[in-house]
This record gives structure tokens, C-alpha cells and sequence, in this order.
């Protein structure tokens, strides 16, 4: 691998595709989240038992199907997009969803369980009642979107799928963590998986700190 500035390159790229996916799948996933929990009996079982079954997908066969779907033989091949950081961008979101809405569901269920009659008092709209959720329950939701960009920043088996591992253009730092040992540049592989524990422990310490304020507060009111 190249200098300092190649590897500037694959770690701005690792994050930037990395929140972005978590950012789309916080979009998506956060309002269904709480949507589930203003569902009742059954319905909302339902539910979260398939977005709790997605959790255990392994990630190398999001990687297959979105492979499949954006190959030049398969539907969404006309885009253009495999092997690019959009390609990994669209498995990253699908891999996050699952969690974000598990984890916002988590956030919103103890604000459902003690506000849920009043919400569905003052707030006859479905939307409106899980945007007041979600309002709610805020700090819970960014510990889902932290632990979320914490999985699809480390993911490697979809990434090296959908991405292709090429040199200045989706090369990220597992994947260039994965071809480095293999070429025996321990060097290089060291110093990009020096970082990328080193963003995971700041990810693991921010979800720490906003779980325990989010507890004080709860013990204070």
C-alpha cells in the first residue's frame, strides 16, 4: 500500500459510507421502531420477531443478494452501481435496520408502556404518535445509531462483496486490513486496525455515556 495520505483516504471512506448507511438506516429504521410499539397484541409480535430474526442474517449473505441484485444480469443491474461506495452504502443500511429497529423499539417500549394511553389521547394521527415517541425516547435512539455504526463500520464479508476492495475507490479499512495480512504488510494492517479499534472504542464509550445519562435521568424523574 501506498502513504499516509492512501491511508487517510481508506479511513475517511470507512467512516463516510459507514454513517451514511447508519444514518439512512436511522431514517428508516427508528420510526419503525417505534411504530411497532404503538401496534398491539399480536401485530406487534409479529413484527418484531422478524426484525429480531434479521439480527442473526449472517452478513456475507446480504452481501450475496445485494450482489445479485445489482449485477449486470440482475434487477437493479441498469444502475450501475456494484463495486462502488454506494453498492456498499445500500448492504450497510440493510445490514443496520435490523438493529436500529430492535433498538429503538427497546427505546420506545418503556416510553409506550408509561405514555402510550395519553399519546393515543392527545395524538389521534398514527405518525404523530411515534414522532412524539420517538422524541421521547431520544437518547435510546442514539444508542441505536451508535451500535449500528459500530457493526457496519467493522463489517468485512458484505463490504468485500458488494465493494470489490479496489484501490481508491472502495477499498475500507476491514477489507484493506484483510488484503494487507494476506500480502504480509503487517505494518500497514496493524496501523488501519489500530484505528479502527480505536473508533470502535470511542463508538463503545459514547453508547456507554448516553445509555448511563439516559439512566440518571430516568432514576431523577
Amino acid at each position: 500500500m501506498g502513504d499516509g495520505r492512501e491511508i487517510f483516504g481508506i479511513v475517511v471512506l470507512s467512516v463516510q459510507v459507514s454513517l451514511t448507511a447508519s444514518l439512512i438506516g436511522m431514517a428508516i429504521g427508528a420510526p419503525l421502531g417505534g411504530w411497532i410499539c404503538t401496534l398491539r397484541g399480536r401485530a406487534r409480535r409479529i413484527w418484531l420477531a422478524i426484525f429480531s430474526a434479521l439480527l442473526a442474517v449472517p452478513t456475507v449473505v446480504v452481501g450475496l443478494i445485494v450482489y445479485i441484485l445489482l449485477s449486470r444480469s440482475g434487477p437493479l443491474g441498469w444502475l450501475d452501481i456494484l463495486f462502488t461506495p454506494t453498492a456498499i452504502v445500500i448492504a450497510q443500511v440493510i445490514i443496520t435496520l435490523p438493529v436500529i429497529t430492535v433498538f429503538s423499539h427497546r427505546a420506545c417500549a418503556g416510553q409506550w408502556a408509561e405514555h402510550g394511553d395519553q399519546i393515543r389521547l392527545d395524538i389521534r394521527a398514527r405518525w404523530r404518535q411515534v414522532s412524539e415517541l420517538m422524541r421521547m425516547a431520544r437518547a435510546g435512539l442514539v444508542t441505536a445509531f451508535l451500535v449500528a455504526f459500530g457493526r457496519a463500520i467493522s463489517e468485512v464479508g458484505a463490504v468485500m462483496i458488494v465493494g470489490g476492495n479496489i484501490r481508491g475507490s472502495t477499498r475500507v479499512m476491514t477489507t484493506a486490513i484483510t488484503l494487507e495480512t494476506r500480502q504480509g504488510n503487517f505494518n500497514v494492517a496493524v496501523a488501519l486496525g489500530v484505528i479502527l479499534v480505536a473508533i470502535s472504542f470511542l463508538v463503545t464509550v459514547l453508547t456507554w455515556w448516553v445509555t448511563r445519562e439516559r439512566g440518571q435521568r430516568t432514576n431523577t424523574a
